[in-house]
This record gives C-alpha cells, structure tokens and sequence, in this order.
C-alpha cells in the first residue's frame, strides 16, 4: 500500500475512531499545520491547474514551492532527482497523479528505511533523565513545563531542575512552572550549573522521581565555553545515575526556518543530541523543517509543539504530520 492510500486509510481510521485522544491528536496535527498547509496545497493545486501534463517548467515551480516550505535546498534537490527519476521510469505525464507520487516521496524522505527512533528512552529502574538544551528564546523553559504537565498526567512523579543558572530570572520562572505542574523542583542563581545538577539529581533519586528534566544555558555565541559547560553536565550526571542523560533534546522555533538547522548542527558538533522538540510550527508557514531536519541533521523530531496550551506538546507521529499537511488533497 503506498502512503497516499495508507493516508486515506489513516483518516477514515482516524476520523471515525471512537477512541477521543486518537481523534484529538489527529485534529492537533490538522489545526497545528494549517498555515504550512494552506500555502503549500494551494500553491500545489495551483500548480496542477496551470500544467496538466508533467514538464520542465512544472518542475521548476515545484522546486520553489518546497523550498518556500523551507524543506531546504539541499533535501529538495535530493528529492526533485528522486522525483524526476520516478517520473521517468514509471512514464508518468499527469500532473493530478503526480501529486500522489510526491507525497509518497515526502514520506521516504522521512523514513528511509531507517529506525531512528521518535520514542523517549523511558528507564525501568531509577529515573529517565532528560536534559533540554537550546538557544534563548526558542521556548524552551515552556518546553519543560509542557513536558512535566504531560507526564505528570500519565501518573509520572516529575522533578525540574535548573541549570540556567545566570541568566536573569531563568530560575524563579523554572521554579514557577515546577509549582503550576506539581513537579520536583531544584535551583540556585549565579552559581555553577553542574552543582545544582549535582545536588538536584541526588534529590531526585531521594525523592523516587520517574522523570527529571534539566533545563540549561541557552548562549550559543561561543560554542568553546558552551561545549566545556555540557560535558561537565554530562560527567556530573553521568556520575549520579549511569547511563545518563537519556534524552538529550534540542529545542528549536520552528518560526526560524533554515536558522534552526544551523542551530541543530552547532549543537549537534558540541553534544550527543537524541530528539528535536519542534516549537510554534502552528504560528509558520514553515512546517517543512520537520523533513529538512531529519534530511539535513539526521536527528528525529521527538516532540512538536502546535498551540499554546500545556496540552499542544504533542508526541511526534510521521503519518500524523504527513496527514496534516496533505489532507485537503486527500
């Protein structure tokens, strides 16, 4: 079955599940991608109006409106050779049919046959500590409340700690979500952020936590100083619970466009980066991160954030977001 009837089948499923949350999430991804979707299907339509038959020029615009989606360059050359190469071989000329083709190729562009996992790294025994790194400004504190609120209501004992520890007011807003979420919380200001993760971890194991989210410095400009300040992190943490961090997510503005995969590979070449938490892709037109990342960076998106409320984190699902940018064309 190709992902365009497996689409078709995902929304019949989905849409007439008896199941709430399965319906919920489905209409999270809907709402969430709708700008991405409204300039990109339209612009598609559009395009298959103007040209009934598969040419050059028809190739040519298509190759713009994907890099409007900020799929990237780079991923869209790839795929437009991909793509041009499967209209060869299976002789296709109808534009209306092709659009079926192109989001089965968008599809494997995610895929690839790979098994990079979207699922967190959940411990047994002892907690899953999840360390949250990302520029300022990116929503990552707001990240980490939304986390703690998600599995808080799975029945998850959940500890904040705070290891931005100099910049203004980082602390007490940590120490705020902690309480609106009825979480663990540890922090000092102007001090050494691997102590506070020290003395928080032992409280943590202490106080039985399933989950611990550590919330870090945000400063990018000198990479050198932000790479010696993880590695102690990571020792530190390390040094209290083995085999920890066991996530290691990178909080990006999906807003920022081609600006976040420079983040994801800077901070990619400083620390082990597991998972992506996608934020604001419900504010941009921009949705096509998702596959550039994944493309450019190799780094599964684990979490996207599609809304302002503490319930709009969701768990990343491909078939979920391919269904949100392509339903109307379904």
């Amino acid at each position: 079955m190709g992902i365009f009837d497996k689409l078709k089948s995902i929304i019949t499923k989905k849409e007439t599940a008896k199941v709430k949350e399965a319906k919920e999430e489905v209409e999270l991804y809907d709402k969430g991608l709708e700008k991405t979707r409204d300039e990109f299907i339209s612009k598609l339509s559009l395009l298959g109006m103007k040209y009934t038959k598969v040419n050059e020029e028809y190739f040519e615009e298509l190759e713009n409106i994907l890099i409007m989606a900020d799929i990237g360059v780079k991923t869209v050359f790839s795929f437009m050779e991909r793509l041009r190469d499967r209209v060869k071989k299976e002789n296709i000329s109808d534009t209306d049919y092709l659009k079926e083709v192109i989001v089965d190729e968008l599809f494997i562009i995610y895929v690839n046959n790979e098994s990079l996992s979207d699922k967190i790294n959940m411990q047994s025994d002892g907690p899953t500590v999840i360390l949250m790194v990302g520029v300022n400004g990116v929503g990552k504190t707001t990240t980490i409340a939304k986390l703690a609120y998600k599995y808080k209501n799975m029945g998850k004992k959940v500890m904040l700690i705070a290891g931005d520890t100099f910049r203004a007011g980082a602390v007490p807003q940590l120490n705020e979500w902690a309480e609106r979420t009825e979480s663990l919380f540890y922090g000092k200001e102007n001090t050494d952020p691997a102590g506070v993760i020290y003395d928080g971890l032992e409280i943590a194991k202490k106080e039985n936590a399933d989950i611990v989210l550590i919330d870090t410095a945000g400063r990018l400009q000198n990479k050198v100083n932000l790479m010696k300040e993880l590695e102690k992190i990571n020792k530190v943490i390390g040094k209290i619970i083995p085999n920890a961090p066991h996530e290691t997510l990178l909080v990006i503005d999906a807003a920022t466009g081609q600006n976040g995969i420079m983040q994801a590979k800077s901070f990619k070449e400083i620390t082990d980066i597991t998972g992506i938490v996608l934020t604001k892709l419900d504010g941009t037109a921009k949705g096509g991160i998702v596959l550039a990342i994944k493309e450019e960076v190799n780094i599964p998106v684990k979490f996207i954030g599609l809304g302002e409320k503490m319930t709009d984190l969701e768990t990343f699902d491909i078939e979920n977001y391919i269904y949100g940018l392509f339903k109307d064309m379904v």
